[in-house]
């Protein structure tokens, strides 16, 4: 009987790796928002204010996402040659 596999990962490895980054991406983006939002919610309650700090603090979570994702991506293409002589401590 000859068992067909439902994902074969070594056929799809690249392609597989890629959605991987992708949604590591895409949920530390909305994780960043989120939490703003919430922090910016509650402060807007604690205070009686009328939406002020959701909006900054929105602000915060998109720059503050994107910085973070930028940070990701850039270590997702670094150098392998300059990783290896900051592991042995080569200046």
């Amino acid at each position: 009987m000859n068992k067909k596999k439902f994902f074969d990962y070594k056929k799809n490895q690249t392609w597989a790796e890629n959605l991987q980054i992708v949604m590591q991406l895409g949920l530390t983006m909305v994780g960043c928002i989120l939490f703003c939002l919430f922090v910016g919610f509650q402060i807007d309650k604690w205070l009686g204010t009328r939406g002020i700090f959701i909006t900054i603090f929105i602000f915060l979570g998109v720059i503050g996402g994107a910085v973070v994702t930028y940070r990701q991506i850039m270590d997702i293409y670094k150098d392998p040659d300059n990783s290896k002589d900051s592991q042995n401590g080569a200046s």
